[in-house]
């Protein structure tokens, strides 16, 4: 996969975000979110310009980064496929749905497929074991799914 260039034109815009925000540091999160949604993801670069703009360190602006599991340093793809491996969706055939999804997409976990298309990811328990297995995708969720469905799944999306 290659990651997508971050261009110059894409740092007035990030700046116009921040000012919005009112250039406060203790809106760091919510910028990074906005920038996140304008870029895709934060890279370095991106990092240190959000911290220079805030009067930051690009330290502290990392330290947020990387503990919140909603942000991102690496370009994801257009669709996010989560793959339930809680315990009632594991016992039910997750990790079989797990495999078949990989297989679909020719990318493990933590990865995004060479066209953009899909990024995969495992999540414990999204709050419907009764449903399970259970894979979301975007913001769609498909319940009871099996292995051989899942190339029907992937397709409905571009």
């Amino acid at each position: 996969m290659v990651a997508p260039c971050i261009t110059p034109e894409v740092y007035p815009e990030i700046d116009a975000i921040i000012q919005e925000r009112g250039n406060d540091p203790s809106s760091l999160i919510e910028i990074l979110h906005a920038v996140q949604e304008r870029v895709g993801y934060l890279p370095q670069e991106v990092q240190e310009h959000v911290a220079d703009r805030l009067g930051m360190m690009a330290g502290q602006v990392e330290s947020v980064i990387s503990f919140y599991s909603f942000f991102t340093t690496v370009p994801r793809g257009r669709h996010t496929i989560k793959v339930c491996q809680g315990t009632a969706c594991y016992v039910r055939g997750g990790k079989r749905v797990l495999e078949e999804v990989c297989k679909q997409c020719g990318c493990g976990v933590g990865e995004t497929t060479e066209d953009m298309r899909f990024s995969v990811d495992i999540v414990r328990c999204v709050g419907a074991c009764g449903l399970s297995p259970v894979v979301t995708i975007g913001d769609d969720i498909y319940d009871r799914v099996k292995p051989t469905k899942v190339a029907e799944l992937l397709a409905k999306y571009e």
